[in-house]
């Protein structure tokens, strides 16, 4: 299935795009990678895990962050999918399971494998975070306390080696892995006049609200992955590959 002369464009943080690019690679497919949010990690005091009976990560990001904070590795954390728990298991935490989805699938998940009466839990989080976990499962009985420990800061415009990939119609996909990453693009896009160039570019979100915040640019072909992680994202874009050797 190997595509030689394609190129995708990779909207994630470096560290994050490294796994992305090399199935990309594997595929015949050069990642052109433009990270559009920068992490910046916070340094609060200590993590008080006492009492805590599992700790709710919804990012790789969030992961790392909380792996700066604290030492501590045996608490029980819930991910919200595979690549956040492999982060987790990679940092060294030694009882991790995946949610393998998005936010709804960890709330299903914590309900069904904690108590409320057990204990509190601990959601590390991003300055904006996309859906409710607080909420979510304090409907059903337990007391989640927020701890945001990293920002993520918008890119202020698309570096020259893009706009100039761009401008060439030398981009083939783009993948977005969130509603923010999404609207970052589109707003950049626009100011710097590259709109037109999406006409020849197929966008694959990671969910149906990325894929909505995308939906005032001509693109060639619009994409949603039938899970929210990765892997469904590689699905979708072999079934492309498929169509197009095919078609």
């Amino acid at each position: 299935m190997a595509q030689q002369g394609l190129r995708a464009l990779v909207t994630r943080p470096r560290e994050a795009a490294e796994a992305l690019a090399a199935a990309l690679a594997a595929r015949g497919i050069e990642a052109v990678v433009e990270p559009l949010m920068q992490v910046h990690y916070r340094t609060p005091a200590a993590l008080d895990l006492a009492g805590v009976q599992a700790i709710l990560c919804t990012s790789a990001n969030g992961v790392r962050a909380l792996a700066r904070t604290s030492k501590e590795r045996e608490v029980l954390l819930l991910a919200v999918g595979d690549a956040t728990a492999a982060c987790a298991r990679s940092e060294g935490f030694s009882a991790v399971e995946s949610a393998g989805g998005g936010i709804t699938d960890l709330v299903r998940l914590a309900a069904a494998r904690l108590r409320p009466q057990d204990g509190s839990l601990l959601h590390v989080a991003g300055d904006v975070v996309a859906g409710d976990l607080v909420e979510a499962l304090g409907e059903r009985g337990f007391r989640v306390e927020k701890h945001v420990l990293y920002e993520a800061q918008p890119a202020k415009a698309l570096g020259p080696a893009t706009v100039d990939a761009l401008r060439r119609g030398a981009i083939d996909f783009a993948f977005f892995f969130s509603p923010r990453t999404a609207a970052i693009f589109a707003q950049l896009a626009v100011a710097a006049g590259l709109v037109r160039c999406c006409a020849k570019i197929t966008a694959f979100s990671i969910s149906r609200a990325a894929d909505a915040t995308l939906a005032d640019l001509p693109w060639l072909d619009r994409r949603v992955a039938e899970r929210p992680n990765q892997s469904a994202l590689l699905v979708a874009l072999d079934r492309v590959l498929c169509e197009r050797a095919t078609g």
